[in-house]
């Protein structure tokens, strides 16, 4: 498949409200989790989070929607790309998100149980707040508009629908990624399945015990050739290559072999035209749960042995449905910079894994990485970038 170019990049998450604060951040080793602010619960453990710090809510949407918005526009600023420009283009929107499509309004649904009218304020709120919808409200987008709700694959199946509307001549450009909020319901669930770490995650290491939940959101601009070559604009990055497969396994548990995981990464190098040894280095889910790092460590010892690898969501922590995406700008931004940061959070090595993540920041070679998503439902999704021209 043609490669398609990324001219615009934007990032919000703990690391950073905006990329370049985020790889400095990681680069530097900066940022932990803490116990959330935004809401409590009896719990009587105060599991850390990766939250936002000073990233206001807005009244008229949801704070998902919020911070993927703040992320297109750093995007769009980055490809050189505004509202009047756009106008004369056909931009589609595509993000992907799990807590933007639900109904998570506690005091609303606390008040109808109780028998209180508590007004359609809430549910206005919500009807106003698809995540795709407002960005495309926001710069007067007419193109298509969907919003992906994968589990935590969203964001990187987000990215390649809109890769494939630009391959396909249906978009002149294509805002894509990915958005998501902490919640306390989203809190207590992981809690409650006992995959939440009370401490620092700890990917891929031995004394690993679960995830922190963060929050945030990564945009990518993907642009056509004609439209680049018009504008004079040299790419950030490429998108090359995509996969996707489900394990068909368990809810929430993934394949013991990885099935799944190795289909979807056998379909991005096909369609990127590459193999393992191309790969400068990978960017793993890696969440920190017992059973997601055994599976993708497997995985990557039998698929890509001796490729460098890291999780960075010991910077940013698990961002649900915008994990992918966030990762996937993280990645197109290290292929830029030539280097990788250390994997936050280990420290001693498993002997069950055999493969270890970076231990430290790592020149890297090579013009080729590949980004991986696990998710609940049992699927795995993986984008395969390249280093752009202005590198």
């Amino acid at each position: 498949m043609p490669p398609v170019a990324v001219t615009g990049l934007g990032c919000i998450c703990a690391a950073g409200q905006k990329l370049a604060d985020c790889m400095s951040s990681i680069f530097l080793g900066r940022g932990a989790p803490a116990p959330p602010v935004r809401f409590t619960s009896n719990h009587p453990v105060r599991y850390p989070v990766f939250e936002v710090a000073g990233f206001p809510d807005d009244p008229a949407m949801i704070r998902t929607s919020a911070l993927g918005l703040h992320a297109a526009r750093e995007a769009f600023a980055d490809a050189g790309l505004d509202r009047d420009s756009l106008a004369l283009l056909r931009v589609g929107v595509c993000v992907g998100t799990t807590i933007g499509c639900a109904m998570s309004n506690e005091t609303f649904c606390r008040q109808v149980h109780a028998g209180i009218d508590p007004g359609m304020g809430p549910i206005e709120v919500i009807q106003r707040s698809n995540p795709a919808a407002v960005i495309a409200r926001e710069f007067g987008l007419s193109g298509p508009c969907q919003t992906v709700v994968n589990a935590c694959s969203s964001g990187t199946d987000a990215v390649a629908i809109a890769a494939s509307w630009i391959r396909s001549g249906i978009c002149d450009v294509a805002i894509a990624g990915g958005a998501d909020e902490l919640a306390r319901i989203t809190y207590i669930g992981f809690i409650s399945l006992m995959i939440a770490d009370d401490s620092r995650c700890k990917p891929f290491d031995l004394n690993r015990k679960g995830l922190n939940l963060g929050e945030g959101a990564g945009m990518l601009v993907l642009e056509s050739d004609a439209v680049r070559a018009a504008r004079e604009r040299k790419a950030r990055a490429f998108v090359l290559g995509y996969g996707s497969a489900c394990d068909a396994y368990h809810l929430t548990a993934p394949h013991p072999d990885g099935a799944g995981l190795r289909r979807a990464i056998g379909e991005a190098f096909a369609e990127a035209g590459i193999s393992a040894g191309d790969l400068s280095f990978v960017n793993a889910h890696g969440t920190g749960t017992p059973d997601n790092d055994r599976v993708e460590s497997r995985v990557l010892r039998d698929l890509m042995p001796g490729v460098p690898y890291l999780s960075t969501k010991g910077f940013t922590g698990h961002t649900l449905g915008a994990a992918g995406a966030i990762e996937a700008v993280l990645t197109a931004a290290c292929l830029e910079r030539g280097e990788i940061p250390a994997n936050a959070g280990f420290s001693t090595p498993d002997p069950e894994l055999i493969a270890t993540p970076v231990r430290e920041a790592t020149p890297i070679t090579g013009t080729v990485a590949l980004s991986e998503s696990l998710a609940f439902g049992g699927n795995n999704s993986a984008i395969i970038l390249g280093r752009g021209e202005s590198s």
